[in-house]
């Protein structure tokens, strides 16, 4: 099974708005479809996704869906907003069979599930990747984790692999103009 985590992309802190509504910034608008390119590109595109009900992770999704092949199974879920790593990790332990599973969110959530969630790295690369997640989970940063489970309520802390970790900045305008 594989398990998307994304932090939404950067928000604007200039408007004068409680926290849950504020929205993406001119940045964010930009990154957010750059990275669902990069995703597809890589097959990595969700069957379903477990969204925060926060205003810049919805319109994180909203740039990122036209920017896939099919469409997701979405659900909105109050609670993942803000949420800590175990909150995060219940929803997706009570998520449905779909796979891979997206789940977009915030900071600290999202890193810390990340750095909780993966097996001691095995070769140079797996460590290489978990030492850049590790050192910053930039907005629109997304890891990859593969788990050798049946059902998303078996996985447990150290048991996925970091298959693939990202950031905006590793993205190349080339490749992205290719999509």
């Amino acid at each position: 099974m594989r398990l998307l985590l994304l932090r939404h992309a950067k928000s604007d802190w200039g408007k004068e708005t409680e926290d849950h509504e504020r929205p993406l910034s001119q940045r964010g608008k930009k990154t957010a479809p750059r990275m669902a390119a990069h995703m597809r590109a890589k097959g990595y595109e969700p069957a379903q996704v477990l969204c925060s009900s926060a205003r810049r992770t919805r319109q994180t999704l909203e740039l990122m869906l036209p920017k896939w092949r099919s469409k997701p199974k979405v659900r909105y879920e109050r609670a993942l907003y803000l949420a800590d790593w175990p909150r995060l990790l219940s929803a997706v332990r009570n998520g449905k069979a779909a796979s891979p599973l997206l789940l977009l969110g915030h900071n600290p959530g999202i890193e810390q599930l990340a750095i909780a969630l993966a097996l001691q790295p095995k070769s140079a690369a797996e460590r290489a990747r978990a030492e850049r997640m590790a050192l910053k989970f930039p907005t629109a940063a997304l890891a990859v984790l593969d788990f050798d489970a049946a059902t998303w309520r078996t996985i447990k802390p150290g048991q996925g692999k970091l298959v693939d970790y990202v950031r905006p900045k590793d993205l190349s305008v080339a490749a992205d103009q290719a999509q």
